[in-house]
């Protein structure tokens, strides 16, 4: 029996791939530099503003400029939060199945709140979702298990009775420390941890849809 469904944001419930290159390729484009094809940009959205920085300028957190572009960036992105940004093809229904079942799903994510809600809200999941967990709603973030913990308890569902659906290799590590099921979202950003099905998720699906084979 399946309590709830918990589902990571980036890359796994929208396509938010597309504001985030245009916030990387607007400091790439300021500095001489050519735009970032959105493939490649697609494999390192799920990492957030260290991936994409890394991607785009090399830089590591360790780099003495991080912080300041790290702002920049941050800045270029809170301006265009929900220009392009969708929800992948299929998620609307599979979102209105798990209502029309009366199965209550969540959000958990590393995005920080202050861009995580505004999404929510533009994509009309707010009122909708029984939890919405951000990077700073919790002391620790993926891959540790507490952000998906503290959604089991504001669900009031138990972890091994819960799904949780990711497209990164944190999801799986976070959802085995905290007890639950994973599987990996294959339409994903999936970044550059190797095959997924090398992670150690339950299952793998390639569309939301076949989400329903393991309620």
């Amino acid at each position: 029996m399946v309590d709830a469904i918990l589902f990571d944001f980036d890359g796994t419930v929208a396509d938010t791939a597309p504001d985030l290159g245009y916030a990387l390729n607007r400091q790439r484009i300021n500095r001489g530099l050519p735009s970032l094809p959105i493939s490649s940009i697609r494999t390192q959205a799920s990492a957030g503003s260290r991936g994409l920085l890394q991607l785009g300028f090399n830089l590591a957190p360790t780099h003495p400029e991080y912080e300041l572009m790290r702002e920049e960036f941050l800045q270029f992105y809170a301006e265009r939060l929900c220009h392009d940004t969708c929800l992948f093809p299929g998620i609307a229904d599979i979102l209105d199945y798990l209502d029309s079942a009366n199965i209550p799903w969540g959000i958990v994510t590393n995005k920080p709140s202050r861009f995580t809600k505004p999404i929510v809200q533009s994509l009309g999941l707010h009122q909708r979702a029984a939890c919405i967990i951000s990077g700073d709603d919790t002391p620790n973030t993926k891959p540790h298990p507490e952000p998906l913990l503290h959604a089991c308890s504001q669900i009031d569902a138990k972890p091994a009775n819960c799904i949780y659906l990711g497209d990164d290799i944190r999801d799986v590590k976070a959802s085995l420390a905290a007890g639950i099921t994973p599987i990996v979202a294959r339409y994903g950003y999936l970044g550059n941890d190797g095959p997924p099905e090398l992670w150690g998720a339950d299952h793998l699906i390639d569309h939301p849809k076949e989400l329903i084979n393991y309620l």
